[in-house]
């Protein structure tokens, strides 16, 4: 598929990796609907970025407003052809504390509705009006791709719940792409390794150092623009479908 003139909803859409794809997106000639909970940021990012880009309040936790953001990106743009699923959140809690309190099973609850549930809704919404789109010349009428980590494969110490929410996402990733193939809709989904987004804005340099010194090549964190470059190559591939992609220098994470 050809992101110049397609049509793309990038949820997480204005900040850390969402962005990057919207950016890049943008940059390609799409026009992009950024949905995120962060009304501030989305309004001065739609003001520097011209006409093609949109903004809309979107909390992935709340079914009605997905159905109604969904909705109104379709009303405001005629069709959607790219869905890119960033939105997530990552807490990091032990199942039993140094103080011997239990994990918080709230938190568990809210990590999987944000990063597993709110990622499967908005793939059923936006495939519903994917599905009403017409045929490609190459036989598409869209693309998902979805956001893990590696953290599905090796979760670390504290990362019981972000791990169970990204090793659904995995999981869910062929199942999904079965579903959607009749329809001409391609499921993909990239794991990213450490990257720089704002979850490590405030860490200190030596700690930034040392995570990228996890990463075989090359030994730097990952950008939202490298993982920009990816869902565009996805997109435009039509034989990248029903597969997770690591993007991560080839790291491995130890426990802690």
């Amino acid at each position: 598929m050809e992101v110049n003139g397609s049509v793309a909803v990038v949820t997480g859409g204005v900040s850390g990796l969402g962005l990057g794809a919207a950016l890049r997106f943008l940059d390609q000639g799409a026009s992009v609907a950024m949905l995120d909970v962060n009304e501030d940021q989305g309004a001065r990012i739609v003001a520097e970025m011209g006409d093609r880009a949109r903004f809309l309040l979107c909390d992935v936790t709340d079914p009605q407003g997905v159905a109604s953001a969904v909705a109104g990106v379709k009303e405001m743009l005629g069709r959607i052809d790219v869905l890119v699923n960033a939105a997530g959140i990552a807490p990091a809690q032990r199942v039993i504390s140094r103080d011997s309190d239990l994990f918080d099973l709230e938190l568990f609850r809210l990590v999987i509705t944000v990063n597993l549930i709110g990622t499967f809704d908005m793939i059923r919404n936006v495939a519903g009006v994917m599905a009403a789109n017409e045929l490609s010349t190459a036989g598409e009428r869209g693309v998902i791709v979805n956001v893990a980590s590696i953290a599905a494969f090796e979760g670390q110490i504290g990362q019981a719940a972000y791990s169970a929410s990204k090793g659904g996402v995995v999981g869910m990733t062929l199942p999904i792409a079965r579903d959607l193939g009749s329809l001409g809709i391609r499921v993909m989904t990239i794991a990213p390794g450490i990257m720089d987004t704002p979850m490590l804005a405030g860490a200190p340099q030596e700690l930034r150092d040392a995570l990228a010194k996890l990463h075989v090549f090359p030994q730097r964190l990952g950008t939202p623009a490298d993982f920009a470059h990816l869902v565009q190559a996805i997109v435009e591939n039509p034989m990248l479908n029903g597969e997770v992609i690591r993007l991560d220098a080839a790291a491995r994470m130890p426990p802690r």
